[in-house]
């Protein structure tokens, strides 16, 4: 003889297929991915480590050799580049791309960076409380 579920397993049974359901009808709503290069979007990464010479040794010229990066990326699709101006002075290129603005953050070290023409960011790294400039890793996020 089968018995019959009771009123508390019925309303558990619908409100599990509701949840499920919901969950579902959610995910085919989910947000859509961010337009590329749009205003708030992340337009351009550039992670500067050097490669295994360090970053006192990066050209003086832009160059966009990866083994000068941990991460790059550039929404416009173009090269993601950086050279040395001075020691702990580098500019970072992000060739194409519109981006007004930038945060910088350097590896241990006090920074400061200013927009330039271009897509051209420039990056000042110094030792923390002093005016002694260093030359480290250092990232820089373009908005």
């Amino acid at each position: 003889m089968r018995s019959r579920p009771s009123p508390a397993t019925v309303l558990a049974a619908l409100a599990l297929f509701f949840a499920l359901g919901g969950s579902a009808l959610a995910v085919t709503h989910a947000f859509r991915p961010q337009a590329r290069c749009a205003n708030g979007a992340v337009r351009g990464i550039a992670a500067v480590t050097g490669g295994s010479s360090g970053v006192a040794n990066i050209p003086g010229a832009f160059t966009s050799s990866k083994s000068l990066f941990s991460r790059t990326f550039n929404c416009a699709g173009g090269a993601t580049e950086v050279r040395r101006i001075s020691r702990g002075v580098f500019e970072v290129r992000f060739a194409g791309n519109s981006a007004a603005s930038a945060v910088v953050s350097g590896s241990g070290a006090e920074t400061w960076l200013t927009p330039m023409p271009g897509g051209v960011f420039q990056v000042g790294l110094h030792v923390p409380g002093r005016d002694d400039v260093v030359d480290t890793n250092f990232v820089v996020i373009a908005v």
